[in-house]
């Protein structure tokens, strides 16, 4: 099929997440839902059926044993027991709070007042991170796994009042303090049924690889893969993912701008060592005049290039950030799809995705079914529908900053929106750099640039004495060579207007601040003035 507009997958529309794992319980009952590593050498798989007897006794419990209405926090590494927790959680009528393990503790003692938590279900690794609070109910994950309630074989997953508050996820605050991000049961479920339409996941599993606490890597990666009846493993630590991808041999996986341009660079240097740049180009040139005709060679010319990959990796969907069109090329050329999609937290998050045969490089997706989208007179986009979420949990004020009476959420994004739906995205509105001269710079446009380099493991751009200033953390082997960087710098200036071009490049030698989506956060970065 050509790269043009088709019609929607038809994929399974659950009425609630209760809903979701009864009907795969039935239809689907002995395929592995979850798998995770046991111990050094061991396995754990769950099957369909046994993720709804599981989810019921855990319900049942607490309903028991907390009632309903409780703010319960979700702490720990990501885990079948985690996920336990907050399936659990939600489907016995209370509000799960997702909470950052890697948090201070009295950082989180001040997000659970926040959000008026008095439960947490915590992983005993990190129990030390609530012992000081106050009142705070709490019980380890794996206890809360094998807890027995008096009649779990006759509890029912409650139907929910679609509307009533099923979670809050906080933000990430790359620029400023955590919110607390109310989704009722509907954005979860519209979020879940409508997403899944614009995309074909293609083959049978997946690796979930980021945190659960953050919306993106819980409910799609893990939530709208069960929806589509996979199988998903789930990577306990970020020590071993390249070891799960490479060993589970997913076809698909959702991933972090990060991570591909991370294992891209690994690609090429690995390469590199090998000395096989030149033949590697030279399959590329052959692949892409082949494709011409349709003939595909690709899984066969790039055989070592898919293996870190497990061999199967047939797309991966990107978000939580823009990624360049440069990796959607290049992996596209080495046989993986990449999805470029475009979300936040406060719309569930994703909002627009690349179809598997209907994409535009450069863009952040077309909209998911139910999303409208429009541009404000200052660039921002806009956004309303059935995800966006019901407001910052007792934060009036900052609800109203970017909520509309009329349900209209402003994104704090720069873009347009073509005639096909599809969102282009320019920079983030509070990034803007204003020159004396009046110009506005996007400072993610330039990073864009730069970050594709080789040697360029990460890039901020930002002003100081009216110029622009792009500070890199190298790649090791490129460690103080100023010269390369201020040939990269000329390169990046070719054909800029004189107005935005970086006037100096600034070295560093440790990596910049990150949120835990491993997003860069400019207030604790860029030098103050």
């Amino acid at each position: 099929m050509k790269n043009k507009d088709y019609p929607l997958y038809k994929t399974p529309i659950n009425a609630c997440l209760s809903a979701m794992l009864e009907n795969n319980a039935k239809s689907v009952a002995d395929k592995v839902a979850i798998r995770q590593r046991a111990g050094r050498k061991g396995m754990d798989s769950i099957t369909y059926a046994q993720l709804y007897d599981d989810v019921k006794r855990t319900a049942a419990y607490i309903s028991e044993n907390y009632g309903t209405g409780n703010h319960i926090a979700i702490i720990g590494e990501n885990c079948y027991e985690w996920l336990l927790a907050f399936l659990g959680t939600i489907t016995s009528g209370n509000v799960a709070v997702p909470t950052d393990k890697e948090l201070p503790a009295g950082e989180i003692k001040v997000l659970l007042a926040k959000a008026d938590v008095s439960i947490a279900f915590i992983s005993k690794t990190y129990a030390d991170l609530v012992e000081d609070i106050e009142g705070l109910k709490t019980m380890t994950l794996k206890q809360l796994k094998s807890a027995e309630p008096a009649d779990a074989e006759g509890y029912e997953l409650i139907s929910p009042d679609m509307n009533s508050l099923a979670a809050i996820f906080f933000t990430s605050g790359t620029t400023g303090g955590s919110k607390g991000v109310m989704l009722s049961h509907n954005n979860i479920t519209s979020e879940i049924n409508q997403t899944s339409q614009l995309i074909d996941p293609e083959g049978e599993s997946t690796v979930a690889v980021l945190p659960f606490n953050h919306a993106f890597g819980l409910i799609v990666a893990v939530l709208m893969a069960l929806n589509y009846q996979k199988t998903v493993f789930i990577t306990k630590s970020l020590k071993t993912v390249q070891k799960d991808i490479e060993e589970n041999k997913p076809e698909i996986i959702m991933l972090v701008p990060l991570f591909i341009e991370t294992f891209y660079k690994a690609i090429m240097s690995s390469v590199k060592a090998q000395g096989k740049e030149k033949k590697l180009m030279k399959g590329l040139k052959i692949s892409n005049f082949l494709l011409k005709f349709g003939i595909d060679k690709r899984r066969e010319l790039f055989k070592d290039v898919l293996a870190p990959f497990g061999g199967n990796l047939r797309v991966i969907i990107s978000g939580g950030a823009p990624l360049d069109a440069f990796y959607v090329k290049r992996f596209r050329e080495f046989g993986i799809e990449i999805l470029n999609g475009y979300g936040t937290t406060e719309c569930s998050p994703c909002v627009s995705v690349n179809r598997n045969k209907f994409r535009k490089d450069g863009s952040v997706g077309q909209l998911i079914p139910g999303m409208e989208a429009r541009i404000a007179e200052d660039g921002e986009v806009e956004l309303r529908g059935p995800v966006v979420m019901q407001g910052y949990y007792g934060n009036p004020e900052a609800t109203a900053e970017v909520l509309t009476e009329d349900g209209w959420y402003k994104t704090g994004d720069l873009g347009h929106v073509d005639e096909d739906h599809f969102i282009f995205l320019t920079g983030r509105k509070k990034n803007l750099i204003i020159l004396s001269n009046g110009e506005n710079v996007s400072p993610e446009e330039i990073e864009s640039d730069f970050s594709i380099d080789p040697g360029v493991k990460e890039v901020l751009v930002y002003e100081s004495g009216n110029k622009l200033v792009a500070e890199i953390y190298p790649e090791e082997e490129y460690m103080g060579n100023e010269a390369y960087f201020q040939e990269l710098m000329m390169k990046v200036n070719k054909g800029r207007p004189l107005s935005k071009q970086i006037a100096s490049v600034k070295l560093r030698d440790v990596e910049f601040i990150k949120n835990t989506t491993k997003k860069i956060v400019r207030n604790k970065n860029i030098p103050q003035k």
